[in-house]
């Protein structure tokens, strides 16, 4: 048999993708380039950018993205994840994510929902005892 004249394209088998930082009420990312197969905490390629997650005091979730570098990747056949694509749609980087799309719509769509106390024991005390 004669190999094919028309080259493939191979997967390199990389992702880029978030990998969790901070506390547990502080949660911090790292935008990584990683090994497909290894674990979330496994060895980082490369750091690409970080994503706050946490609103600071004017209500904004801080995003630094090395564009050039995930453009690299990219070019080189890294998969994205689905927070990291819906975070560069967000930028402009990609087309906004078909999720971001349908979740904006859901929250325009839909009346914020108030949430109903429920009693502990089961029995709820009398709201007219001043004594409680």
């Amino acid at each position: 048999m004669m190999a094919s004249a028309i080259p493939t394209l191979t997967k390199i088998g990389k992702s880029i993708r978030l990998n969790k930082h901070g506390c547990v009420n502080r949660p911090f990312y790292h935008i990584v380039v990683q090994k497909t197969r290894d674990n979330f905490d496994g060895p980082v390629i490369e750091q690409v950018g970080s994503y706050d997650a946490m609103p600071n005091s004017q209500n904004e979730k801080l995003v630094a993205v090395n564009f050039e570098r995930v453009q690299y990747w990219i070019g080189q056949g890294a998969e994205l994840s689905g927070p990291v694509a819906q975070l560069l749609g967000l930028s402009g980087f990609l087309p906004i994510h078909p999720t971001t799309v349908i979740q904006s719509w859901r929250n325009r769509r839909e009346p914020p929902r108030e949430r109903k106390l429920q009693p502990i024991l089961g029995v709820a005390p009398p709201l007219d005892n001043p004594k409680i």
